[in-house]
């Protein structure tokens, strides 16, 4: 952070702090309010003018866990040498800084703020500005980049994601059989996990795109009430999905997990032109599909209707009359939902054939093959009238300068090309003569 700034100035932000000077200091020595020593892992101070902003920082990688009675022990450290908060960096994603890993009395936050931030987030972070951004000075760009060496590293155990969990397994079979409930402590866990899991999602798009990419989430909503939104789905509809928003795409990406019939789906909706005939809107999405997997589904929804249609791409371009309205063939398209279905990863980590690799790798392929080529509908910009055209032409042509029609372009055309072999016969034959150099 120290060595480059830019990206220093990164984390400071993520973290809510200032723009300023940055120090860090690793296994620094404080006191407490009975004199005794702690070391936490780090500090950082960041500097603006007369003012500065000071944290205190516990670090923690592979699957260990940050402990409830050590971050409030670096609460009261923090409070007593007017630190302004106690920063975790752990392999637990997050959806804010805010969102606490650790369960500690809210009356030590009154002065001291408690913020987590992921590796996976940090190397995000790295990546981005080395790769998309660019970091001004090459030596500062060369240390950036074996930062992002190490922690892509497994051995640093600054690892992504850590799975869905030693209860994924019995909560998957629960909800197949219909068995589960919401009071089961598992439900909550996996809740929790498919949460990070989106976030995770996110920043792997991000570090792939050079762009920010957040799930899409209610203002406001707090991590519980989002992980009791979670469990619901699984005990009622027996599915997890989230929505991911990325910058200039046509729409946010979903990706539904269906627990009961293992599948996983990812689908994106696209509004339907608002003129033309109802089949050449149609054929307008159809033709933007070229090139894409032959089993996606092309879900069409129709304006004042709760009907819709459905095809298969491969049948959609040899029947495109079969997503036209079943009742009513002139009932205009609303929009076109795109959607990929295919079979759950069943393992529980993130190893090859895990639930967590497989539908990462499918939301990134039902990008790349599908929604990075997908361009909105645009009306085409207005036309001006005969009579307008005609009133252009006169006017052009009182001011000397006459409107220029397709016929005396053409004349233009014929009269340069005449004066350009002109020119060059004249040339070749004074060359000959020896009057000029032949070029």
């Amino acid at each position: 952070m120290m060595a480059v700034p830019e990206f220093g100035q990164a984390v400071i932000s993520e973290l809510g702090g200032p723009k300023g000077r940055i120090t860090a200091f690793t296994e620094v020595q404080m006191k407490d309010e009975n004199g005794v020593r702690h070391i936490p892992d780090g500090a950082i101070v960041c500097r603006r003018g007369k003012s500065s902003w000071c944290a205190l920082v516990e670090v923690k990688t592979g699957s260990a866990k940050v402990k409830s009675e050590q971050v409030t022990r670096y609460l009261d450290l923090a409070r007593v040498n007017k630190f302004d908060a106690v920063v975790t960096i752990t392999n637990e994603i997050t959806a804010s800084r805010d969102d606490a890993i650790v369960h500690v009395d809210k009356r030590k936050l009154k002065s001291v703020k408690l913020l987590n931030v992921s590796w996976w987030r940090i190397l995000t972070m790295a990546i981005l500005h080395h790769r998309y951004k660019g970091v001004s000075d090459p030596d500062q760009a060369w240390i950036l980049g074996e930062l992002i060496a190490y922690l892509d590293s497994e051995r640093s155990g600054a690892s992504g994601f850590l799975g869905m969990g030693d209860e994924w397994v019995a909560v998957r079979d629960a909800v197949g059989h219909g068995t589960l409930r919401s009071s089961d402590p598992g439900a909550k866990d996996v809740a929790t996990r498919w949460d990070q899991f989106v976030e995770y999602m996110a920043l792997s798009l991000s570090q792939e795109l050079g762009r920010e990419v957040r799930p899409v989430r209610a203002r406001g909503a707090e991590p519980e009430a989002r992980r009791d939104k979670f469990v619901q789905e699984m005990v009622v509809d027996g599915t997890l999905s989230g929505d991911l928003k990325i910058p200039d795409a046509v729409g946010p990406v979903r990706v539904v997990a269906d627990l009961r019939t293992r599948k996983v789906t990812t689908l994106v909706s696209i509004a339907a032109p608002a003129e033309g005939r109802p089949q050449t809107r149609i054929n307008w999405i159809l033709k933007q599909l070229r090139g894409a997997p032959s089993d996606l589904r092309i879900d069409v929804r129709f304006s004042s209707a709760k009907e819709s249609s459905s095809l298969l791409l491969v049948d959609a371009i040899e029947n495109p009359q079969g997503l036209l309205s079943a009742n009513d063939k002139r009932r205009e398209p609303r929009s076109f939902e795109l959607a990929l279905v295919r079979k759950m990863g069943l393992k529980r980590g993130i190893d090859a054939g895990s639930f967590a690799r497989e539908t990462r790798r499918q939301m990134l392929i039902f990008y790349r093959d599908i929604v990075q080529d997908l361009t909105p509908w645009r009306a085409a910009a207005p036309k001006l009238s005969e009579s307008a055209t005609e009133e252009v032409n006169e006017v052009s042509a009182v001011d000397g300068a006459p409107a220029v029609s397709p016929e005396s372009d053409a004349m233009d055309s014929e009269v340069s090309r005449e004066a350009v072999m002109y020119a060059t016969e004249q040339s070749e034959l004074s060359a000959r003569e020896g009057q000029l150099p032949s070029h």
